[in-house]
């Protein structure tokens, strides 16, 4: 791991998402950059239109151009919010900020090929008035990029204990090849679970050998557990009994794990669970 990109919108999840970045360069050293997205739609919304057609061009130019100045100085501010983070801990050298306006999901495809994790909160600026809801643009980010997303809580804590939901599958396999590959994972509480959905003692315990065997071979020793019950109940459940820091799992696949972002399950899995997830495709 090399580069980080951390998406920011000013809001707190954004400034936590930050604060998770400078503890992964406090482990590994690794280029950060800070993106900002301003929404274009913002600036063709049918309002603009109507009063385009009411007041003529003129008025209309005009207002596109204060919303463009506010804009400016609402990324100045941002970028001051981030880097003061960044510099309270030694890491400002390290930091590109970054101001583009379009659509975080197309940009993200353009940046995210440049980095090799894309960190962002899993809410953004109306995070207060949308306790329950997860961020809008937080299900395209994942499915549009091609690296893993670390998806970060509320609140920053230091990542002491992982757990990975492992089903065998592609995602599952990248998942335990980038913890391998990477240093920052290595001082942690390891815990793989598997869960028997219902298919049998055997294929679950065969999953668990299965990733026993990459472990050891890289010198791992986790944790490893077999849970019975219903996916996401029983994920969660473990995340918060056992105090986990930082759950893993594949995403957009075709096993109930890998789909961790889709459906009523997974997204109630994102919304309870109260610890960062780093999401694999």
């Amino acid at each position: 791991m090399k580069t980080l990109l951390i998406c920011t919108d000013g809001s707190h999840y954004s400034q936590e998402a930050c604060r998770y970045g400078v503890w992964l360069a406090q482990q590994a050293k690794v280029a950060i950059k800070v993106l900002y997205v301003t929404d274009l739609r913002q600036f063709q919304g049918p309002v603009f239109a109507d009063i385009s057609g009411s007041l003529g061009v003129q008025p209309y130019d005009g207002m596109i151009q204060q919303l463009q100045e506010v804009e400016e100085e609402k990324a100045k501010f941002i970028e001051e919010q981030a880097l003061t983070i960044f510099k309270a801990e030694g890491l400002l050298d390290r930091v590109e900020f970054i101001h583009q306006t379009g659509l975080l999901s197309d940009v993200i495809e353009e940046q995210g090929d440049q980095a090799d994790l894309i960190v962002l909160g899993k809410r953004g600026e109306n995070a207060n008035f949308a306790k329950r809801h997860l961020g809008s643009m937080l299900e395209r980010v994942v499915r549009s990029a091609n690296v893993p997303c670390l998806v970060t809580s509320r609140s920053f804590h230091p990542i002491e204990k992982v757990m990975i939901a492992y089903d065998g599958g592609e995602s599952s396999q990248r998942a335990l090849e980038f913890m391998i590959a990477n240093p920052v994972f290595r001082g942690t509480s390891t815990h793989i679970v598997t869960v028997d959905e219902g298919q049998g003692d055997d294929v679950a315990t065969q999953r668990l050998s299965q990733a026993e065997a990459i472990m050891d071979k890289a010198g791992f020793n986790p944790i490893y557990q077999l849970l019975v019950g219903e996916v996401g109940v029983v994920i969660a459940d473990y995340v918060k009994t056992t105090q986990i820091d930082l759950l893993i799992a594949g995403a957009y696949g075709h096993s109930r794990i890998r789909e961790l972002l889709i459906g009523s399950v997974t997204t109630e899995l994102l919304r309870s669970c109260p610890v960062p997830v780093l999401c694999f495709r």
